[in-house]
């Protein structure tokens, strides 16, 4: 009798009871730790035994990164160490390679058992593990502009509009081709948006060639140094180095052989129920960009995405009915604001469409970092 009573001693020890502790004793796994895993993360890791797993040491706000190539000391405030937030969570830097109905697999051999799980894998976009190296890359891409007379831009979406801005503006000495494979500029906005921004650009000297594709692959050097690039009409162009500015892929294609491989759409994104979980599971969360929400995917969904998750992991986590799960709702007409260098911006309210000081007051001296980082409770 005596060793049946110690048996069960030692099984309680080692295995806690998780009911009234709100939580904590729930073992809750982040993967991905970009503008949703980050978030989530941080509002977790006091009511969870949290591990987020990232390929990388860092939080990159992602909508600062063209700042931080014309501006490297930009990336200080906009690279955030995960560390500097997640101070009650573990966190390890490395790759997923499977997930199984109760584990995660990394690459460099760790085995994370979890309760509740959360996939925030975003978009594909492949960078330095480390802060440091990233610093240094935008050091490299600065120097690449700043070497350059003509500059080539490849994609006319946001990326590619922001960045022939930014460029404009801080160097405006150089000669900046923008070229674009559709009828018009930003073409998950409203027409009247993409004309105000194509005749912004043309008044700040970029030349925008719409209606054509550059096969990057096939081009010529020169006796100057720099390359002349062919496009899908004939046309050629001289520039000394080019950016390719267009969309990333999901970041899915690892979850292809994982226990979540039925749970993919056509496009590569994660089904999710209106809870923000993958259907069909009752404990796995997806966030993000990766989600088959119908919506544009943008930082502030991605950011409201986290803290509904968030509050419903919660919930779960302390006993609480599943009839009392929050609700994501997307937003039919989104405010949507495209910087265009320090001071303008093009914005496309639902009651208007405005280009100018105005809107760039509210998004282009700051891009978001302070409030972000206040958001992720660091010092703007």
């Amino acid at each position: 009798f005596l060793h049946f009573v110690k048996k069960i001693i030692v099984r309680i020890m080692e295995n806690p009871p998780e009911w009234g502790d709100g939580g904590r004793g729930r073992r809750a796994v982040v993967i991905g730790g970009g503008v949703a895993g980050s978030l989530i993360a941080k509002s977790l890791q006091f009511d969870a035994d949290l591990t987020l797993i990232d390929p990388k040491d860092y939080f990159e706000i992602p909508w600062a990164s063209l700042r931080a190539t014309v501006e490297p000391s930009f990336a200080e405030r906009s690279l955030i160490h995960h560390k500097d937030y997640l101070a009650n969570g573990r966190l390890i830097v490395s790759e997923v390679t499977n997930i199984t109905n109760k584990e995660v697999l990394t690459a460099d051999g760790h085995q994370v058992t979890y309760d509740y799980l959360v996939v925030a894998t975003g978009h594909y976009d492949p960078l330095p593990i480390s802060r440091t190296d990233r610093l240094e890359e935008y050091q490299t891409e600065n120097e690449k502009i700043k070497e350059a007379d003509s500059i080539l831009i490849v994609g006319g979406g946001p990326t590619g509009v922001e960045l022939a801005a930014e460029i404009a503006v801080d160097f405006p000495q150089k000669k900046v081709t923008l070229v674009h494979d559709g009828s018009r500029l930003l073409e998950f906005i409203g027409p009247k948006a993409s004309d105000k921004t194509l005749e912004w650009l043309k008044n700040k000297n970029v030349e925008v060639k719409l209606m054509q594709s550059v096969d990057l692959s096939n081009n010529t050097d020169n006796s100057g140094g720099n390359r002349t690039y062919f496009t899908s009409s004939g046309e050629t162009i001289r520039a000394d180095c080019h950016f390719l500015c267009m969309g990333k892929p999901p970041g899915s294609e690892w979850l292809r052989e994982t226990y979540l491989k039925d749970r993919i759409d056509n496009f590569g994104r994660l089904k999710v129920d209106e809870n923000l979980r993958i259907k069909g599971h009752r404990n796995i969360f997806a966030v993000g960009d990766i989600t088959d929400i119908k919506e544009l995917k943008q930082g502030y969904s991605a950011q409201k995405h986290a803290l509904v998750a968030a509050k419903n992991l919660k919930l779960l986590m302390s006993g609480g009915k599943e009839s009392k799960l929050a609700i994501y709702e997307p937003r039919s007409s989104p405010n949507i604001i495209v910087s265009l260098g320090r001071q303008d911006a093009v914005a496309q309210f639902s009651f208007t469409t405005i280009i100018g000081l105005v809107p760039g007051m509210i998004k282009s001296k700051d891009l978001y970092v302070g409030k972000t980082r206040k958001k992720m409770g660091l010092q703007p």
